[in-house]
Protein backbone atom coordinates (compact mmCIF):
# COMPACT_ATOMS: atom_id res chain seq x y z
CA UNK A 1 0.00 0.00 0.00
CA UNK A 2 1.81 3.46 -0.97
CA UNK A 3 1.62 5.46 2.05
CA UNK A 4 1.93 9.90 1.92
CA UNK A 5 3.48 12.04 4.75
CA UNK A 6 1.20 14.49 5.49
CA UNK A 7 2.35 17.91 7.81
CA UNK A 8 0.59 17.88 10.93
CA UNK A 9 -0.57 21.70 9.32
CA UNK A 10 -0.01 21.84 5.52
CA UNK A 11 -1.25 25.29 5.66
CA UNK A 12 1.56 26.79 7.76
CA UNK A 13 4.32 24.02 8.08
CA UNK A 14 7.87 25.39 6.22
CA UNK A 15 8.12 24.15 2.67
CA UNK A 16 11.69 23.49 3.48
CA UNK A 17 13.57 22.72 7.24
CA UNK A 18 16.87 23.03 7.95
CA UNK A 19 18.54 20.40 9.68
CA UNK A 20 22.14 18.78 11.24
CA UNK A 21 23.19 14.98 10.03
CA UNK A 22 25.45 13.13 12.53
CA UNK A 23 27.98 11.25 9.91
CA UNK A 24 30.39 9.79 12.13
CA UNK A 25 30.87 10.48 16.42
CA UNK A 26 32.85 13.83 15.42
CA UNK A 27 31.49 14.98 11.94
CA UNK A 28 27.97 16.31 11.10
CA UNK A 29 26.72 18.33 8.02
CA UNK A 30 23.96 20.30 6.88
CA UNK A 31 20.89 19.06 5.63
CA UNK A 32 17.89 20.65 3.77
CA UNK A 33 14.37 19.21 4.18
CA UNK A 34 12.09 20.13 1.35
CA UNK A 35 8.00 18.40 1.93
CA UNK A 36 5.26 19.08 0.11
CA UNK A 37 1.74 19.25 1.52
CA UNK A 38 1.46 15.50 1.07
CA UNK A 39 4.49 13.82 -0.26
CA UNK A 40 3.77 10.61 -1.62
CA UNK A 41 7.67 9.69 -2.77
CA UNK A 42 10.65 10.94 -0.69
CA UNK A 43 14.35 11.43 -2.65
CA UNK A 44 17.58 11.89 -0.55
CA UNK A 45 19.42 13.89 -2.97
CA UNK A 46 23.08 14.47 -2.64
CA UNK A 47 25.05 16.85 -4.75
CA UNK A 48 28.17 17.14 -7.10
CA UNK A 49 31.80 17.07 -7.13
CA UNK A 50 32.29 21.17 -7.06
CA UNK A 51 29.22 22.46 -5.52
CA UNK A 52 26.90 22.08 -2.27
CA UNK A 53 23.13 21.48 -1.71
CA UNK A 54 22.45 24.71 -2.20
CA UNK A 55 23.52 25.86 -5.86
CA UNK A 56 20.80 27.04 -7.62
CA UNK A 57 20.33 23.58 -9.82
CA UNK A 58 19.80 21.36 -6.66
CA UNK A 59 17.38 23.94 -5.63
CA UNK A 60 15.15 23.62 -8.40
CA UNK A 61 14.97 20.36 -8.95
CA UNK A 62 14.23 19.97 -5.25
CA UNK A 63 11.62 22.51 -5.70
CA UNK A 64 10.12 21.16 -9.07
CA UNK A 65 9.85 18.23 -7.48
CA UNK A 66 7.97 19.16 -4.70
CA UNK A 67 5.55 20.38 -6.92
CA UNK A 68 5.14 17.20 -8.09
CA UNK A 69 4.35 15.38 -4.53
CA UNK A 70 8.13 14.06 -3.90
CA UNK A 71 9.73 15.14 -0.80
CA UNK A 72 13.52 15.87 -0.74
CA UNK A 73 16.21 15.61 1.52
CA UNK A 74 19.34 17.46 0.34
CA UNK A 75 22.33 17.50 2.70
CA UNK A 76 26.24 18.45 2.74
CA UNK A 77 29.20 15.96 2.16
CA UNK A 78 31.64 16.86 5.10
CA UNK A 79 34.14 18.31 2.45
CA UNK A 80 32.03 20.78 1.44
CA UNK A 81 30.33 21.74 5.04
CA UNK A 82 34.13 22.42 6.01
CA UNK A 83 34.72 24.96 2.76
CA UNK A 84 37.45 22.52 0.84
CA UNK A 85 37.64 21.70 -2.80
CA UNK A 86 38.87 18.03 -2.38
CA UNK A 87 36.10 15.06 -2.11
CA UNK A 88 35.85 13.28 0.74
CA UNK A 89 37.30 9.49 0.31
CA UNK A 90 34.63 7.08 -0.47
CA UNK A 91 34.43 5.50 3.04
CA UNK A 92 33.41 8.93 3.97
CA UNK A 93 31.05 9.68 1.38
CA UNK A 94 29.26 6.55 1.91
CA UNK A 95 28.82 7.09 5.02
CA UNK A 96 27.19 9.89 5.15
CA UNK A 97 24.75 8.77 2.21
CA UNK A 98 23.62 6.28 5.21
CA UNK A 99 23.04 9.11 7.15
CA UNK A 100 20.86 10.91 5.29
CA UNK A 101 19.09 8.05 4.02
CA UNK A 102 18.31 7.01 7.76
CA UNK A 103 17.40 10.35 8.49
CA UNK A 104 15.29 10.55 5.07
CA UNK A 105 13.60 7.08 6.52
CA UNK A 106 12.80 8.96 10.24
CA UNK A 107 11.28 12.15 9.17
CA UNK A 108 9.22 10.27 6.37
CA UNK A 109 7.88 7.37 8.02
CA UNK A 110 6.19 5.16 5.77
CA UNK A 111 7.13 7.35 2.41
CA UNK A 112 8.79 5.34 -0.46
CA UNK A 113 12.50 6.19 -0.53
CA UNK A 114 14.48 6.52 -3.38
CA UNK A 115 18.43 7.76 -3.59
CA UNK A 116 20.97 9.23 -5.43
CA UNK A 117 22.30 12.54 -6.65
CA UNK A 118 23.98 14.93 -9.19
CA UNK A 119 26.93 13.64 -10.51
CA UNK A 120 29.73 12.59 -7.68
CA UNK A 121 26.54 12.57 -5.36
CA UNK A 122 24.50 9.62 -7.24
CA UNK A 123 27.86 7.86 -7.98
CA UNK A 124 28.76 8.31 -3.84
CA UNK A 125 25.04 6.69 -3.09
CA UNK A 126 25.09 3.70 -5.82
CA UNK A 127 28.97 2.61 -4.15
CA UNK A 128 27.12 3.19 -0.88
CA UNK A 129 23.98 0.44 -2.26
CA UNK A 130 26.52 -1.86 -3.68
CA UNK A 131 28.53 -2.10 -0.80
CA UNK A 132 25.95 -2.77 2.02
CA UNK A 133 22.08 -2.29 0.98
CA UNK A 134 19.99 0.20 2.29
CA UNK A 135 17.05 -1.81 2.87
CA UNK A 136 14.59 1.29 2.86
CA UNK A 137 15.97 2.19 -0.86
CA UNK A 138 13.82 1.33 -3.21
CA UNK A 139 15.68 2.83 -6.12
CA UNK A 140 18.26 5.11 -7.22
CA UNK A 141 18.11 7.90 -9.33
CA UNK A 142 20.91 9.53 -11.11
CA UNK A 143 21.20 13.44 -12.37
CA UNK A 144 24.52 12.98 -14.63
CA UNK A 145 25.96 9.77 -13.77
CA UNK A 146 29.47 10.69 -14.38
CA UNK A 147 30.97 7.35 -15.92
CA UNK A 148 34.66 8.54 -16.70
CA UNK A 149 36.82 11.60 -16.65
CA UNK A 150 36.35 14.14 -19.17
CA UNK A 151 38.32 13.07 -22.07
CA UNK A 152 39.04 9.77 -20.42
CA UNK A 153 36.69 7.32 -21.83
CA UNK A 154 35.77 4.15 -19.80
CA UNK A 155 33.62 2.05 -17.98
CA UNK A 156 35.34 0.87 -14.95
CA UNK A 157 33.10 3.30 -12.63
CA UNK A 158 30.48 1.30 -13.15
CA UNK A 159 31.41 -2.05 -12.23
CA UNK A 160 29.78 -1.98 -9.24
CA UNK A 161 25.95 -1.13 -10.74
CA UNK A 162 26.20 -4.99 -11.18
CA UNK A 163 26.11 -5.23 -7.68
CA UNK A 164 22.82 -3.91 -7.18
CA UNK A 165 19.31 -4.95 -7.32
CA UNK A 166 16.71 -2.23 -7.03
CA UNK A 167 15.77 -0.20 -9.94
CA UNK A 168 18.28 2.88 -11.50
CA UNK A 169 17.55 5.55 -13.25
CA UNK A 170 20.10 7.66 -15.15
CA UNK A 171 19.21 11.18 -16.85
CA UNK A 172 21.99 11.89 -19.03
CA UNK A 173 22.54 14.63 -21.55
CA UNK A 174 24.26 13.79 -25.04
CA UNK A 175 26.86 16.10 -25.03
CA UNK A 176 27.79 14.68 -21.33
CA UNK A 177 31.22 15.23 -21.49
CA UNK A 178 31.90 12.50 -18.24
CA UNK A 179 29.69 9.54 -20.01
CA UNK A 180 30.48 9.05 -23.78
CA UNK A 181 27.10 7.51 -24.85
CA UNK A 182 28.16 5.04 -26.77
CA UNK A 183 30.00 3.22 -23.74
CA UNK A 184 26.82 4.35 -21.28
CA UNK A 185 24.12 2.95 -23.44
CA UNK A 186 25.87 -1.04 -23.48
CA UNK A 187 26.75 -0.90 -20.13
CA UNK A 188 23.21 -0.30 -19.12
CA UNK A 189 21.93 -2.23 -21.30
CA UNK A 190 24.26 -5.24 -19.80
CA UNK A 191 22.21 -4.18 -16.18
CA UNK A 192 19.15 -5.25 -17.78
CA UNK A 193 15.70 -4.43 -16.59
CA UNK A 194 17.02 -2.61 -13.41
CA UNK A 195 18.46 0.35 -15.55
CA UNK A 196 16.06 3.01 -17.36
CA UNK A 197 17.92 5.31 -19.11
CA UNK A 198 16.31 9.18 -20.14
CA UNK A 199 18.27 10.75 -22.63
CA UNK A 200 18.19 14.88 -22.86
CA UNK A 201 19.18 16.00 -26.37
CA UNK A 202 21.77 18.26 -26.33
CA UNK A 203 21.96 19.15 -22.55
CA UNK A 204 25.92 19.03 -21.18
CA UNK A 205 26.92 17.93 -17.38
CA UNK A 206 25.19 20.50 -16.09
CA UNK A 207 22.23 20.19 -18.47
CA UNK A 208 22.48 23.11 -20.40
CA UNK A 209 21.31 23.57 -23.52
CA UNK A 210 22.69 25.50 -26.52
CA UNK A 211 20.40 28.26 -27.95
CA UNK A 212 20.49 26.49 -31.40
CA UNK A 213 19.25 23.26 -29.87
CA UNK A 214 15.18 25.28 -30.09
CA UNK A 215 15.32 24.39 -26.06
CA UNK A 216 16.23 26.28 -22.83
CA UNK A 217 17.52 24.55 -19.62
CA UNK A 218 14.15 25.25 -18.05
CA UNK A 219 12.31 23.30 -20.68
CA UNK A 220 15.01 20.23 -19.93
CA UNK A 221 14.25 20.55 -16.12
CA UNK A 222 10.80 20.37 -16.74
CA UNK A 223 11.17 17.35 -19.24
CA UNK A 224 13.63 15.66 -16.50
CA UNK A 225 11.28 16.12 -13.30
CA UNK A 226 8.48 15.02 -15.33
CA UNK A 227 10.64 11.40 -16.11
CA UNK A 228 11.43 11.10 -13.23
CA UNK A 229 7.98 11.69 -11.08
CA UNK A 230 7.12 9.09 -13.68
CA UNK A 231 9.26 6.40 -12.75
CA UNK A 232 9.00 6.89 -9.19
CA UNK A 233 5.51 6.33 -9.20
CA UNK A 234 6.16 3.41 -10.82
CA UNK A 235 8.35 2.00 -8.62
CA UNK A 236 7.26 3.25 -5.61
CA UNK A 237 5.05 0.30 -4.53
CA UNK A 238 7.57 -2.04 -4.91
CA UNK A 239 6.94 -4.72 -2.39
CA UNK A 240 10.09 -5.74 -1.34
CA UNK A 241 13.23 -3.51 -1.78
CA UNK A 242 16.92 -4.60 -1.97
CA UNK A 243 17.72 -5.73 1.57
Amino acid sequence: MLRTWIPANPVTAPATVSLSLEVEAASSVSALLCVPAIAWAGYVFAHGAGAGMTHAFMAAFATGLAERGIATLRYQFPYMERGSKRPDTPAVAQATVRAAVAEAARRLPGVPLFAGGKSFGGRMSSQAQALSAMPVVRGLVFVGFPLHAAGKPSDTRAAHLFEIGVPMLFLQGTRDALAEPALLRPLLQRLGDRATLAWFEDADHSFHVRARSGRSDADTLQSMLDTTAAWMRAHAAAATPQG
